[in-house]
């Protein structure tokens, strides 16, 4: 049976008709005699279940459209999920197997989201410039107050209540929404999602705007109840026909995300596109579906008619079959704008090719008035113009999936549709990045849920730190990133960080007292580690061509690294660095493809990764490159002379001039900092190393003795740590150069200085305790016993030894169990005492 396995996705995927497929039959178990152990296969979400054979139309090319983003706003983690996902996806396509990716992306610049954002912005900064009384601005706020909830937030203006004002505010929201609040749902049942999330957004804007009126603050913290509020009333005042309105936004909001897929090391699309380019194709392309029967017009705006679709054969909603009636996903990919924007529809779950545009709404020529594109018509005319009647890919998030990439596959295919040929094939493979979510809810602009590219780059990650946790999960499954999950990350991070740091530093040891690894035997232990890469890069393979398995490579990855460090940690193979090295190089090749080294380029030949520093200094002349390196070398050489040491070992390392080396270093054309500041480094540690061999004949000495280990101790933690560089110490042997970030050194020393001065602080407190316990002791010591109880209240009378007998409640007698404990405390302070006058004869 496994041997036919994907025979029914092999002849779909080469668009064969019934009658063709026997013919095809020999050509199949030839090919799949070897595609069953070598084969791509890929998560189509147009065969949904395993993985399928990936078969492009063309040999080793590839045609690929990507959904874009919509230009109104930052960019979020969300959407590095996606773009990182569909990155990774592309380099392993491109530098991995090999193929040529034609990769055409889109900007989304026409959408009712960029009309409300832009326009909602424009009508309030209008409004600011208006002179209102502190009065008149209250009015106006709590006007929008009181509308935003009673178009978000029912609850807190239902049942006849009094109108809502920043008083009551607190006490109707606990009422009102008290299960959500407490991180339950609106019906008590069940786990929290979008319904809920959204709720917490529409109370978060309330709850600003109510601290707005309470403080008099005017527009600030109430500007999210403003903008819909002002939208209502005015939207039909402002002039579209100078669009810059809409483009000012569209525009600021390419370049940041551009530049946050720059920063995020995302490869550029091979060609982008724009709506606002494309819109008399759009026109034509609409006029074509309507001549073909499967769209019609209606007061202005144009539907297409999903029953004409299906009765000429065709399949709707090929891709979400179960969301074909879920009016809520049909209503949000008509946009909010769209309510009222022409005239009836045949059926509701018709959409828009073509919207009439209402007042307040950019608009542009068509035959039937001034208009604008719908939603998914725009991605079939860029997409069909870049790749055309057929692609390869198609991807995009799988929030996406329903009603967008459905009804863009039913418009295309509608386009090309040709009678008596059955169903057109637009798409081949259909890829959906799974979504990120937070607390259940997937991560989105329009529930403010989301942490901005900028932001987290900013504070919580790194490009690479991103990229990992992205590669830890699989590209179409749905992601919540966890604490665990970022853990993990580190550690794959920090793991192979260590290793490329090692792998460097011994290779340059070597390198600089042999004639290089190259001339190391690669027979005996070493064998082992190679049989590890080997079977790594198998096992790398098969995970790669399993639709991409990204975790289980990352783990490959890591298990080889681990047998690496084994192997170079062990006294009786570390000899040998080749095996390491080969290991060190083609892990170095993984991570390139996977874009985790911003500085490296295909085909990824060199060791380890860089860093931004790294790359900046690499454009940098040599002389003024390692002008930080000499400079150090010559502070440590200059206070090394001033200690005056007579040792003629120190001596002939003084005498020993760097610059030699650099230059042949120079000459030979390298531009790796890292390799042309050795000379100055190791000259730096030759120094340090002669000055710990000394240490132990200056026993004589010991003023010199502790200024020369001042001098080790600073070289090593503030003149090389400065510079992003380590030095390990080694037992008969030179120091081992290690570069590492600065910051990471910088944060290291900082972090040992606080222990440090946290375990001085605990001593000292320590101390101060013992001191006082002391004194204490003796205070309490210096007390006679026959006089310890004389002054308690509690008693009236005492015998000759000072010991209660008369209670002064009730004058009683003392109690016989209260007696004997008295006088077991009346013997413990008489043995203190008489400690106390032995120690200070009764001195007080």
């Amino acid at each position: 049976m496994r041997s036919i396995v994907g025979i029914r996705p092999f002849f779909s995927s080469l668009k064969l008709r019934p009658i063709e497929i026997a013919s095809q039959l020999p050509r199949f178990f030839r090919f799949y005699s070897k595609l069953s152990m070598s084969a791509i296969t890929v998560h189509n979400s147009l065969k949904p279940g395993a993985p399928v054979p990936f078969v492009p139309k063309t040999n080793g090319k590839i045609s690929w459209y990507a959904c874009g983003p919509t230009t109104y706003d930052l960019s979020h983690l969300g959407h590095a999920r996606n773009y990182l996902s569909n990155d990774i996806i592309r380099r392993i396509f491109q530098d991995y197997f090999g193929y040529e990716v034609n990769f055409v992306m889109n900007y989304t610049d026409i959408d009712d989201k960029i009309i409300i954002k832009a326009r909602r912005q424009r009508l309030l900064d209008l409004e600011k410039e208006k002179s209102y009384t502190p009065e008149q601005l209250r009015e106006l706020v709590s006007e929008a107050f009181q509308a935003y909830a009673q178009s978000n937030l029912v609850l807190l203006v239902a049942g006849g209540q009094p109108a809502l004002d920043e008083k009551n505010y607190e006490a109707r929201k606990d009422a009102a929404y008290d299960k959500v609040l407490a991180g339950g749902t609106l019906a008590g049942e069940g786990k929290p999602g979008d319904p809920e999330a959204k709720i917490k957004m529409h109370l978060n804007n309330m709850d600003s705007a109510a601290k707005s009126l309470q403080t008099s603050s005017g527009f600030d913290g109430a500007e999210d109840i403003l903008l819909p509020y002002l939208d209502s009333l005015y939207k039909e005042t402002i002039d579209t026909s100078d669009q810059t309105i809409f483009t000012d936004l569209t525009q600021r909001m390419e370049k940041a995300f551009n530049d946050d897929m720059a920063a995020l090391n995302v490869l550029e699309p091979t060609a982008v596109t724009r709506v606002t380019e494309y819109v008399p194709q759009i026109v034509s392309f609409v006029e074509q579906i309507i001549q073909k029967g499967f769209a019609y017009e209606a007061d202005g705006s144009v539907y297409f008619d999903i029953g004409a679709f299906e009765k000429a054969g065709n399949t709707y909603a090929r891709l979400r079959p179960e969301s074909r009636n879920d009016k809520a996903l049909q209503e949000e990919g008509e946009g909010s704008l769209s309510k009222s924007s022409g005239g009836q529809k045949k059926r509701d779950a018709d959409f828009a090719l073509w919207k009439r545009s209402k007042p307040g709404e950019p608009y542009w020529p068509s035959p039937w008035g001034q208009g604008r594109p719908g939603w998914h018509i725009e991605c079939s005319v860029m997409a069909s113009d870049k790749l055309g009647d057929n692609m390869d890919i198609h991807s995009g998030g799988i929030d996406l999936a329903f009603p967008h990439h459905d009804n863009e596959l039913a418009q295309s295919e509608a386009f090309f549709h040709q009678c008596g040929k059955g169903e057109h094939t637009w798409v081949n493979y259909f890829l959906h990045m799974g979504h990120l979510s937070i607390a259940g809810s997937k991560m989105s602009k329009s529930l403010k849920n989301f942490q901005t590219i900028q932001d987290a780059l900013a504070t919580t990650y790194t490009a690479r730190n991103m990229r990992i946790v992205f590669l830890m999960g699989r590209w179409n499954d749905g992601v919540e990133i966890s604490g665990d999950m970022r853990k993990q990350a580190d550690n794959w991070e920090n793991t192979l960080d260590n290793f490329f740091t090692n792998i460097k530093a011994k290779l340059a040891e070597v390198d600089v007292s042999t004639d290089g690894v190259k001339d190391l035997s690669l027979a005996g232990a070493g064998n082992s580690l190679i049989e590890d890469l080997e079977q790594a890069k198998k096992d790398l393979d098969a995970a790669l061509r399993n639709s991409f398995d990204t975790p289980s490579a990352m783990q490959v990855i890591l298990r080889l690294v681990r047998n690496a460090n084994i192997y170079m940690n062990d006294k009786a193979t570390s000899s040998n660095l080749q095996p390491v090295e080969a290991v060190a190089h083609w892990v170095t090749k993984i991570v390139g493809i996977f874009g985790l080294d911003a500085t490296a380029k295909p085909p990824y030949n060199g060791l380890g990764w860089g860093s931004a520093g790294a790359a900046a200094a690499a454009n940098v002349d040599p002389q003024t490159a390692i002008k930080p390196y000499a400079a150090a070398y010559e502070k440590v050489k200059t206070d090394v002379q001033a200690l005056s040491l007579s040792a003629t070992s120190i001596q002939s390392v003084l005498e020993q001039s760097p610059e030699t080396e650099f230059a042949e270093v120079e000459k030979s054309g390298e531009r790796d900092v890292e390799k042309l500041a050795l000379p100055y480094l190791r000259a730096t540690s030759r120094l340090r190393d002669e000055l710990r061999a000394v240490v132990s004949t200056l026993g004589s000495e010991p003023q010199v003795k502790q200024a020369v280990l001042a001098l080790s101790d600073r070289i090593r933690d503030y003149d090389l740590t400065d510079l992003g560089v380590q030095l390990d110490d080694q037992t008969d042997k030179p120091s081992l150069i290690k570069f590492v970030p600065a910051a990471k050194l910088i944060a290291a020393r900082e972090e040992k200085a606080s222990l440090v001065a946290e375990k001085m602080r605990q001593k000292e407190e320590a101390r101060k305790a013992r001191e006082k316990a002391e004194e204490e002791k003796w205070a309490k010591a210096k007390v006679a016993p026959q006089d310890m109880f004389k002054n308690d209240p509690k008693y009236t009378e005492w015998d000759a030894d000072g010991l209660p007998t008369k209670l002064a409640e009730g004058n009683e007698a003392v109690p016989k169990s209260q007696a004997k404990k008295l006088k077991k405390d009346w013997d413990r302070q008489k043995k203190l005492h008489e400690e106390y006058l032995a120690k200070f004869g009764g001195k007080a």
